[in-house]
């Protein structure tokens, strides 16, 4: 049977201001939703994934999509191909040419009128298309929307620039003291290099910045308390399961709910972190659930357990 891997995270407290990507004319302001009968304020997935690549790349990581910090550019293909034996973007992310194929394209990517141009390390796109088609996978790692932990309070803060008369202007921020909770679901067997499911974790574990547009503005993305199952249950069942009361309290309730009630194996599941102190975790402990105090012992521990079932399957 084949592995499922889901995570649900919670990140650090923090104040959210300023993550829409660029200001639009003086007011720069959060995105929200309606979430269990409030308003939220809200990351999108993209801007999860955007923070996983950057630190693909900071790290050394075969990326075939690169930011220029210099030039502040988008992505760009770097051989002008995609490949996901050799990048792990590609590979973990997913891609799309939404540019459709003008002539019949071979299986090493290239027209069939062409002579074939291998990329830097000699991989080539794994494609054959015919003209009209467009070249995409889908990608393995799939992110939720990163939903507040607390409701909207719609503080706003006001500034204005100094000079000359004419130079003047009025500006509006609006921020959020809260945090994030977010979840994520992917299948190993998926990917073209199954181990890469280790850098994963590793990027999960210690994302810092996500979203913003000016370096005035830092969030800590990396987490707090982290809910990790491994398990050949193609459903999570545990997104979305950090709650806080109004003293301020995390919990994670219906997880317990869960795992007493038998949708959950509690040998399946790791819990670390901020979360791991309550009372009610202790218990799932009891069950068999593994805790600990730390994120990064909690993800090293999964890591190895990963490695030895991936191992096995391909043996």
């Amino acid at each position: 049977m084949t592995y499922h891997l889901f995570g649900n995270i919670l990140t650090n407290y923090g104040i959210a201001a300023n993550n829409r990507g660029e200001n639009q004319g003086n007011v720069t302001t959060l995105q929200r939703l309606a979430w269990k009968n409030s308003l939220r304020t809200t990351v999108s997935a993209e801007a999860i994934r955007w923070a996983i690549r950057y630190q693909w790349q900071f790290l050394g990581e075969d990326v075939n999509r690169k930011w220029d910090d210099d030039k502040n550019e988008n992505y760009r293909v770097q051989e002008g191909v995609f490949d996901p034996e050799i990048y792990i973007d590609d590979d973990v992310l997913g891609y799309m040419d939404a540019k459709a194929a003008t002539e019949d394209i071979n299986n090493d990517g290239v027209p069939e009128s062409s002579d074939t141009k291998p990329t830097a390390k000699g991989g080539k796109a794994k494609a054959k298309l015919k003209k009209g088609e467009s070249i995409a996978r889908r990608g393995v790692l799939e992110v939720t929307r990163a939903i507040s932990l607390t409701a909207d309070t719609g503080d706003l803060f006001f500034g204005s620039t100094s000079g000359k008369k004419d130079r003047k202007s009025i500006h509006q921020t609006e921020a959020h003291a809260t945090r994030y909770q977010y979840g994520f679901a992917m299948t190993p067997h998926r990917l073209k290099v199954a181990n890469r499911v280790i850098s994963v974790l590793d990027a999960l574990a210690s994302l810092g910045g996500v979203a913003g547009n000016h370096a005035r503005f830092l969030y800590d993305f990396s987490p707090e308390s982290i809910v990790f199952r491994w398990t050949h249950d193609f459903a999570p069942r545990i997104l979305y399961c950090f709650e806080e009361n109004r003293k301020g309290e995390i919990s994670i309730s219906d997880l317990v709910r869960r795992i007493e009630g038998g949708d959950i194996d509690p040998n399946e599941v790791w819990i670390g972190g901020a979360i791991s102190v309550e009372p009610e975790v202790e218990e799932l402990e009891q069950l068999g659930v593994k805790v600990f105090r730390g994120i990064k012992p909690a993800v090293r521990d999964l890591q190895s357990v990963i490695l030895s079932d991936i191992d096995r399957e391909a043996a």
